[in-house]
């Protein structure tokens, strides 16, 4: 036990306030973000809708995502992180009280999309705001902790929204996703608020520094990556979109039974990721880890489907998943928050959160299509086929990397 404590002391020792700041921030609204998760359950049990239908609305939340990347990705170049972060989580938390009081498809997918934009903006702001609070010989770890806070959250999030929407109704869960988006926003706006002279300063520098630097639009190897990273989103992000949808109607699971499973996901990172990334921290070939990360995306679905006994099914499809963001996830960032000049690093995490904003559209849209007509279990050979495909991407661009040809 003391070998273990001084495990997780060594990884998470030398890291800046500010990053613990801005990753309570991440907790804390993680923790009420279950409307991904439930927004589904919501609109085909409460409200009746069909399959297609969620399917659209949903999409229409990866349209938004993107369009939010790209706004939140310029702005953080231009203004500085904090202002980006502060209002799109007040305007999220808005956004929510209204969805409560909507019905019918198109006010659904409208505020969805609305929503989308404005909750999305945050994501490459937070990523430029850790990168600029942290040095680059624990930046990989700073990352490491904004997700193990995401994760945190994430594993409190889906169990505490199970319970509540089996005992009190979905519409909770949405206000308790507002009131943590709001006080996310207080931490903030107490912690990072920047004096006149900070904000001038930083005005000045932004004005030179955006004549630095090549644009993420003309970098070719990059543009790549982002797109298998789109890829890889659609593939993982069904752990979210048609899982749980799969095994309610599939498996005749229980809302909290789903919460409970897809917290440990969660959970998992919150015990595993940091100490094995003090351990990797070193590690520069980034696409070697991911690599390994779609290899694992592979026996996940593969053991889905194909693992008799759904409690052993479920764990095992939880515990792939978990490997593979583990492998992946933080090396993807890392290598897009040091691959542009520290001017252009808003752009390139706009295009990377822009990547996750195609997998949000492409994921529900396409897949709760194909489900709807040619069942759940076909869908996933479909995944699993995808995931071979994408691995050996990987590899390829990793190789011309390794190479120096980029």
């Amino acid at each position: 036990m003391r070998r273990l404590i001084d495990i997780y002391k060594d990884a998470f020792s030398n890291l800046n306030r500010e990053v613990w700041l801005l990753s309570l921030i991440m907790l804390i609204n993680r923790a009420g973000s279950m409307i991904l998760t439930f927004a589904a359950l919501y609109m085909t049990k409460d409200l009746g809708m069909g399959l297609k239908s969620v399917g659209l609305i949903m999409g229409s939340y990866g349209i938004g995502s993107i369009l939010g990347a790209f706004i939140g990705g310029e702005l953080t170049d231009r203004v500085g992180y904090y202002k980006v972060m502060l209002y799109s989580l007040m305007s999220s938390a808005l956004l929510l009280l209204v969805f409560i009081q909507l019905e019918g498809f198109y006010p659904l997918l409208i505020c969805i999309f609305t929503y989308a934009v404005f909750t999305d903006m945050v994501r490459p702001a937070n990523s430029v705001a850790v990168a600029e609070n942290s040095e680059e010989s624990n930046r990989a770890r700073s990352y490491s902790l904004l997700r193990f806070a995401a994760n945190l959250g994430f594993a409190i999030g889906p169990a505490v929204g199970g319970i509540v929407s089996g005992s009190f109704g979905y519409i909770w869960i949405f206000l308790i996703d507002a009131a943590s988006c709001f006080f996310a926003a207080y931490i903030l706006f107490v912690n990072f608020k920047p004096t006149f002279s900070t904000k001038i300063k930083e005005t000045l520098q932004r004005s030179v520094k955006t004549l630095s630097g090549r644009s993420a639009y003309m970098d070719a190897y990059f543009l790549v990556f982002i797109f298998l990273v789109a890829i890889y989103g659609i593939l993982f992000f069904q752990l979210f979109a048609t899982v749980p949808v799969f095994m309610a109607k599939e498996w005749m699971w229980s809302e909290g039974k789903i919460g409970i499973l897809l917290a440990c996901n969660g959970l998992f990172i919150v015990l595993f990721e940091m100490p094995f990334m003090r351990k990797v921290e070193h590690v520069k070939d980034y696409g070697l880890m991911i690599t390994i990360g779609a290899i694992m995306l592979v026996v996940s679905f593969s053991a889905l489907i194909y693992i008799p006994s759904m409690i052993v099914a479920a764990a095992f499809f939880i515990l792939l998943m978990s490997i593979s963001e583990m492998f992946a996830m933080p090396f993807m960032t890392n290598f897009c928050i040091n691959r542009p000049h520290e001017s252009r690093r808003g752009q390139y995490m706009a295009l990377y959160s822009m990547a996750y904003g195609v997998a949000h559209t492409m994921g529900p849209m396409g897949t709760m299509y194909y489900a709807d007509i040619i069942g759940f279990t076909a869908t996933y050979r479909w995944m699993i086929f995808g995931s071979i495909l994408l691995s050996v991407s990987f590899w390829f661009w990793r190789k011309d990397k390794v190479e120096g040809r980029n």
